[in-house]
């Protein structure tokens, strides 16, 4: 024992005698693979760029002190990697001057991330002798001067950036020669000249956004499937391009986004368009097209928005529309379309914009229609009838073979015309003092909507501004004053609040909580980021405390909570995990008429949203709060992923009461909460009922049957016998063998809405009685979430 002893001993005199003899060579190594010590042209150029740059909040303070300290972690924005620079991340600092153009010694740099500044001058051409670069983000500045002809240069550039500031002259082709860039985004700038041919060869770009320029030209007319068969979204919205829509845009397989409004587009629109059916918007709206709609343009099911205002379109409203099962907003004013609004646009239950008004329509517009929508979407066609009380629809005219008027009634002189009484005239000028008032509250109802929109806009550009400070769930780390707050909780991946800042995002939906987005992170990973709206949530304090309870919840039937974050201004994201099948809503009532849901997948759906609300109630004691069919989650083997759990407590208490409001106009709320005011596991109970009731039925909530909500209407069907016209027509198919599951769910779910809450049943109830319905589905969910949790 006492060898060993002088052995290591000896060894350990050894090591140091190496360090005394050979102290920068050993030193030297060690803070090379450390990264401690920057490299001295990094070094360099770091001085330079603070040198240039106004720093009115002092957040370059750090930047101080020798060559070892720049890449200790303790400059601001600063990460390094091997002594070398690899990315500057400064976003939302007040930051005023210009960038160096000894930027380009950073020879390893791959992110460049200064948004949301207010630096000024021109883009440094040597940004284009950076190698390595993967991400050039300097949108929300006050660059002016052209775009360098070499920003393009480097082999591994996959997103640009340079919206909203004052860039003019020319787009460089070379912009994307990068083979694997994804994504440029130049819009909101001052550039003109026309879209350069190469954004039509790329065979990587997937987002290309021009609007809000001074673009000119045509559209290029290369598109094929070696080049920008990729493409995902086209905007060259508010231009002045001009020329026809080219035939081989019909060939961008991948296409979802074609928006071309606001230019001096004319033509037709070619019939291959209707070969993108994975479109789902279609924006060509203000421009100059003419001719007839291509009559398979209601084959793309995936469409959600058309926008063909503001043209010299003519013909009929294609019958083929009311196919669309998931058209949200169709909007067709402002053409010369002739002929009746088809019939078929009836049965558009997602459709929320509806507008074909200055047209040449005729006939009677569609009852429900005229019942969804009000006059506005039908005014200025002169021969359409029945869309307000000012325009009945008359019996037709009597034909020659119809009986004559009698003698009497011919050869009666016209009347005279009376004179005015004081009667008339006095309603004559009430009249006209209503139409006026009435015209006063247009216009003060339109500024206020535009001033909401415009905050929405703003809103949505970017799904939230903010610092860069990383924190892990568990660590006592306070982000800078001047920046926002990531916290992290367990998670299959790791992102920072740049990589989120920087994601392209799109919104999924909107609650009274707040927006959803699906946001794209550049690695490639996608989550669901919901903002709540500022104004009704709590204290960033209070947040805090209430979300982290939120973040720790882990159940295989609930969409865990991965992230949130707290901006600079206020903003507070939660950062779920994104589900590609989206919401059980969506999935009920958006799907096109080809797609059918069987009643196993119905009852497995019900079984995993009681299991999870039965985790809420009896391991986290939480109340749901708003269960909808809109907060339940599926994912790729239609497992159900329940949402939004205990948000209420992030929010104020008046903002859950504005929802309570809210949800009682879908369908979901309890009918004793108007007097409680107060959700219960009782309300959630209520709520699970509905959400049962829709997957039996396949009827929105949201839509009264006959003046009654969802439970009333059920409940009168099956007050006078037990009918099989409740359910789902699909369901009717199997119902030789499924049908006793299908009416014990029924009388299930009955028993859930029941209008006195102590009558209701626990949930822990609710989910012995549905897996006694179907013992084998149960089983089978159950050793699916046993899996996945020790997969996991």
């Amino acid at each position: 024992m006492g060898t060993n002893y002088i052995i290591k001993f000896a060894i350990l005199l050894t090591f140091i005698h190496i360090l005394l003899v050979f102290p920068n060579h050993v030193t030297g190594q060690i803070n090379k693979i450390d990264g401690v010590i920057i490299t001295r042209l990094d070094f360099q150029a770091l001085q330079a760029l603070k040198h240039e740059i106004i720093d009115a909040r002092g957040v370059l303070g750090s930047w101080n002190g020798t060559r070892s300290a720049a890449c200790s972690g303790t400059w601001a924005g600063i990460k390094c990697f091997k002594g070398r620079v690899i990315a500057i991340q400064l976003p939302f600092k007040a930051l005023g001057g210009r960038i160096s153009e000894k930027i380009g010694q950073f020879k390893e740099l791959r992110k460049l991330s200064l948004h949301d500044n207010l630096i000024s001058g021109t883009i440094p051409s040597s940004v284009g002798s950076l190698p390595n670069l993967r991400g050039l983000y300097l949108f929300n500045n006050r660059f002016s001067g052209s775009i360098p002809p070499s920003i393009g240069n480097s082999p591994q550039l996959q997103a640009i950036d340079l919206s909203n500031n004052l860039l003019n002259g020319f787009i460089p082709p070379r912009i994307v020669s990068s083979p694997k860039i994804y994504r440029v985004n130049l819009s909101f700038n001052s550039l003109s000249g026309g879209v350069p041919s190469s954004f039509s060869q790329s065979s990587s770009i997937t987002f290309i956004a021009l609007q809000y320029n001074n673009l000119s030209g045509l559209i290029p007319s290369s598109w094929d499937n070696k080049g920008g068969y990729q493409i995902r979204s086209l905007a060259l919205d508010h231009n002045s391009i001009s020329g026809g829509v080219p035939h081989s845009l019909g060939k961008l397989g991948n296409l979802e986004v074609l928006s071309l409004s606001y230019n001096k587009i004319n033509g037709t629109i070619p019939s291959e368009i209707t070969s993108l059916v994975k479109l789902r918007v279609f924006d060509l709206s203000n421009n100059f097209l003419g001719g007839s709609l291509p009559k398979d343009l209601g084959g793309l099911k995936n469409l959600s928005v058309i926008s063909l205002k503001k043209n010299q379109f003519v013909g009929h409203i294609p019958r083929s529309f009311g196919k669309l099962s998931r058209i949200s907003s169709l909007d067709l004013s402002e053409n010369n379309f002739t002929g009746e609004i088809p019939g078929s646009l009836e049965n558009l239950s997602n459709l929320t914009f509806f507008n074909v008004s200055n047209n040449d329509l005729s006939g009677q517009v569609p009852s429900r229609l005229s019942k969804r929508f009000n006059s506005s979407s039908f005014s200025g066609n002169l021969e359409l009838c029945g869309f307000s009380a000012s325009t009945p629809c008359f019996a037709p005219a009597p034909s020659s073979e119809s009986p004559s008027l009698s003698p009497t009634e011919t050869n009666n002189p016209p009347s005279k015309k009376r004179k005015l009484s004081t009667k008339d005239i006095i309603l004559i000028i009430v009249g006209a003092l209503l139409a006026v008032l009435f015209v006063l509250c247009c216009v003060l109802l339109c500024c206020l909507i535009r001033k909401r929109t415009g905050s929405n806009a703003t809103n949505n550009k970017n799904i939230a501004r903010g610092g860069k400070d990383v924190v892990l769930a568990g660590e006592a780390s306070e982000a800078a004053s001047t920046g926002g707050k990531l916290v992290l909780f367990d998670g299959p991946f790791v992102f920072t609040a740049d990589d989120l800042l920087c994601a392209t995002a799109e919104i999924m939906g909107k609650s009274p909580y707040g927006t959803v987005y699906k946001a794209t992170l550049e690695d490639g990973n996608q989550v669901a980021v919901k903002r709540l709206r500022e104004k009704l949530a709590k204290s960033p304090k209070e947040f805090e405390i209430e979300v982290a309870v939120l973040g720790r919840i882990r159940h295989p039937n609930l969409l865990p909570l991965r992230a949130y974050y707290l901006g600079p201004k206020g903003e507070k994201l939660l950062v779920f995990d994104y589900l590609t099948k989206g919401s059980l809503s969506s999935f009920l009532h958006g799907r096109g008429p080809e797609i059918t849901i069987d009643w196993p997948t119905r009852m497995k759906i019900a079984i995993g949203i009681t299991r999870g609300l039965n985790h809420l109630h009896n391991q986290e004691n939480l109340i749901h709060g708003n269960l909808t069919s809109t907060d339940v989650y599926l994912d790729e083997k239609n497992k159900a992923r329940v949402s939004d759990y205990g948000i209420h407590r992030l929010m104020t208490d008046t903002a859950n009461t504005n929802v309570s409001a809210t949800a009682a106009a879908t369908g979901y709320r309890a009918p004793e909460l108007p007097k409680t005011k107060h959700v219960s596991t009782k309300t959630d109970i209520y709520s699970l009922g509905v959400i049962l009731l829709e997957l039996l039925t396949g009827k929105s909530p949201s839509e009264t049957i006959d003046g009654s909500d969802l439970p009333q209407w059920v409940a009168s069907i099956v007050k006078e016998e037990w009918t099989n016209e409740v359910f789902d027509l699909e369901l009717m198919r199997d119902v030789s063998t499924t049908g006793d599951e299908m009416l014990n769910t029924l009388k299930l779910a009955l028993h859930l809405v029941d209008p006195s809450p102590d009558a209701r049943p626990d949930v822990q109830q609710v989910v012995q009685q549905l897996e006694e319905i179907n013992p084998k589905l149960a089983a089978e969910a159950t050793e699916e979430s046993t899996t996945e949790k020790v997969h996991h």
